[in-house]
This record gives structure tokens, sequence and C-alpha cells, in this order.
């Protein structure tokens, strides 16, 4: 089974950048990732529409990559987390994790028996088709995956240390866009409550030995977010990156004076 670097580095109190995927499903995109430096892809299956048929061709192509390639899944069920994991997924993002009971079966979809209910099957894409002992399998699986809750309510924040309580649960993520909504200050990222709702998930995160994540969407805020305490981060996200790029140069260009 191939060894999930992220969750180690994490666990070894070490930072992990990525970035994450929500337009450009082509067979390289994991691999220009991997050479601009990510360590981890996470594709968005809950805002763009991705079937499993889409995720299971990035995942043939992204698990050749020097990175870990993780989904976010659009809900809590079991067959929208064990679905990509099956094709091979090395982590899977849940949003909208607002309880320890959600959280628990979070981790039980995730991850076979004992400590889990994944359903089994091996030979096929997640174990790159080999053959081999499958108790050992299973305890891999097991060791590597890295599942990630997302804190973006209010329910969500008041069961934070339930949530991060759960065994098998390695991350906490704020979705900083819904997390502002739910809580009546929607894109005030600079609200008092805000800040204050920040500080409380990464204090749970310290209690419970859980890796604080979020998603940055520039360089400032980035290292900002970085000094605060987080260690799991994606750098922006695919058609932001081009666009921002694209933008640049244009502009520039056509501040050329004419000859």
């Amino acid at each position: 089974m191939k060894a999930n670097t992220v969750k180690r580095a994490l666990q070894a109190g070490e930072r992990s950048l990525g970035t994450m995927i929500f337009e450009f499903p082509t067979t390289g995109i994991a691999r220009i990732a991997a050479e601009a430096g990510s360590d981890f892809v996470i594709y968005d299956m809950e805002h763009t529409g991705w079937s499993i048929e889409t995720i299971r061709a990035l995942m043939s192509t992204s698990r050749a990559a020097d990175l870990v390639p993780m989904v976010r899944v659009p809900a809590t069920e079991y067959h929208l987390i064990s679905r990509p994991l099956d094709v091979g997924a090395m982590g899977i993002m849940v949003p909208m994790v607002e309880s320890e009971a959600q959280a628990r079966r979070i981790a039980d979809s995730g991850r076979y028996p004992p400590v889990g209910r994944r359903g089994a099957a091996f030979g096929v894409a997640h174990d790159d088709y080999t053959g081999g002992d499958i108790i050992a399998k299973m305890n891999s699986a097991n060791e590597d995956v890295f599942l990630i809750a997302q804190i973006e309510t209010a329910q969500g924040l008041e069961s934070v240390d339930a949530i991060a309580a759960v065994d098998g649960i390695d991350c906490l993520w704020i979705g900083h866009f819904d997390l502002t909504n739910s809580l009546g200050i929607p894109g005030q990222f600079t609200h008092p409550t805000y800040l204050k709702a920040v500080e409380r998930v990464l204090d749970a995160c310290q209690k419970h030995g859980k890796a604080p994540g979020i998603m940055a969407g520039n360089l400032a805020d980035g290292e900002a977010l970085l000094k605060q305490g987080f260690t799991a981060m994606a750098y922006s996200g695919d058609l932001w990156i081009y666009q921002t790029a694209l933008r640049q140069g244009l502009d520039a260009l056509r501040a050329v004076p004419n000859a």
C-alpha cells in the first residue's frame, strides 16, 4: 500500500501544503501540482458535479504522482466516502460536520474492521491491483487513510471538542466562507466572532492532537494562517490560480506602450 506522507508529516508536527482542484480534471493535473511542490491535492466533488467516474480517472493518474490525492465528498454518507477510497483516494474531506456521531460515522466509513466498517475489496485500484496479505493491507490502509472533518457551521463549532476527540478523525478543516455564513457574518474574516471561532478550532486540535487545516486564497493570508498555527493548508484552487496568473500577464502586456 502507498504510504501517506502527508499524514505522517502532520503527525510528526510538520506542515503539509497542497492545493484544491475544482475545474481541470486533466490526466496531468496531479503531476503538474507535484512538480510545483504540492504535498497533496484535494479534488472537489461537493461543488463541481464531478461523478465517481471522473474521480476514478483522476486517481488512476494521481497515484503515480509524488503527492497524496484526496477527495472532498458532498456529504456524510458511507458510499460517498468508501467509493473514492476504493478507486484510490488516500484521504477524504467531509463538509458540514456538526456532531460527534457524524464524526464517528466518517471514521467508521473510512476504515476497515475492527476499527471501522469499510467494505472489503482487494486486488483493485486502491491497492494497485496487487495480491498479498489482506490483513496487512487493511492495517496499512487504516494507518494511512487521512480523514478530514470540516468545521463550517455554528453547530459544528459548538461540537468541535467532541468532534476532535473522535479516534480516526485526523484533521479539523475550517470552511471559512460557510462558517462566516453560519455565524451571520458572511465573508467577514476579521470579525471578532470569526476570529474567536478560529481560535476555538485551533484549541480543539491542540488538545486532541489533530491537524488544523484551512484553505488560503492568497500568500498574505497563507503566511498569517501558518503563523497562527495551521499545519495543513491548501493554497487556493486551480481555477483561481490560473485566472490570477492569466490576468497578471495580460494586464502587464496591455500596459506596454505602443511602438
